[in-house]
């Protein structure tokens, strides 16, 4: 896998062997957040869509930390900083987001698609869902470990480009794939708050790369990240390069 080798340089748990266990504690924050969420569908279902939201806003306190005290870690930590921060913000931040988005399958509350709106809106889930998916593994495999699990926020002078088709098409590949699978979940589930809150999903995710993710790139590759971001859309492709991601999605080139 591109990037393990150097992700497993920087973290000393995975030189350890301990990466499984870094697994199992993510999954461990995402089964702790889904319970909670659970509970709260069965003894409060009006007041669901508050622990949906509750769980976003929570993840996104706790992941960004990660990047607003990379300053204070660096300084404190040393070598360990980006082991210490991933492991006290990330690893519990994104799994609390990812259970909210997983809670669109089984959010409570009454279909409001009927008649023929049932077909097309299962037609429109699949296809974002299928989409989603093979655009975050071909992502994931082009990005390589190490850019995301954001290796380089702590260690800019060692990052790397990443050269493929996908990113004349597309900053946020990955990101991408996030948004059409959260998407096609609400579209399935069918009740007003689970559309609304895939609808929401592209805010929610510009509104984290503007604030965290897009100004450490910025100061890190400089203006031409900043052209780059204005020639180039975040996660949906233009007409003009429909050709260029269907072939990403099915070739990786």
């Amino acid at each position: 896998m591109t990037g393990r080798d150097i992700l497993i340089a920087h973290v000393p748990d995975l030189r350890a062997g301990r990466g499984p266990l870094i697994g199992l504690t993510a999954l461990a924050f995402f089964a702790a957040a889904t319970a909670v969420m659970v509970i709260a569908d069965q003894l409060w279902p009006r007041w669901s869509p508050l622990g949906q939201i509750a769980a976003v806003i929570i993840g996104f306190l706790v992941a960004a930390q990660f990047f607003w005290r990379r300053r204070e870690y660096r300084e404190k930590y040393g070598a360990l900083a980006y082991r210490n921060a991933f492991a006290r913000f990330m690893l519990p931040g994104l799994p609390c987001m990812f259970a909210a988005i997983f809670h669109n399958l089984y959010l409570p509350g009454e279909r409001v698609w009927s008649g023929w709106l049932t077909p097309l809106a299962s037609m429109i889930g699949l296809y974002l869902l299928v989409t989603g998916l093979l655009l975050y593994v071909r992502a994931y495999i082009v990005l390589g470990m190490d850019n995301l699990a954001m290796l380089y926020v702590y260690f800019p002078a060692e990052s790397r480009l990443v050269n493929s088709s996908i990113y004349g098409v597309l900053r946020h590949p990955a990101y991408s794939g996030a948004i059409r699978m959260g998407m096609a979940f609400g579209l399935w589930r069918g009740t007003w708050f689970s559309v609304l809150f895939g609808l929401f999903m592209p805010v929610g995710l510009t509104l984290w790369l503007r604030l965290l993710e897009e100004p450490e790139l910025i100061e890190r590759f400089g203006e031409g990240y900043a052209e780059y971001r204005r020639r180039v859309p975040a996660f949906w492709p233009r007409w003009r390069d429909a050709g260029k991601f269907v072939r990403f999605l099915f070739t990786g080139g």
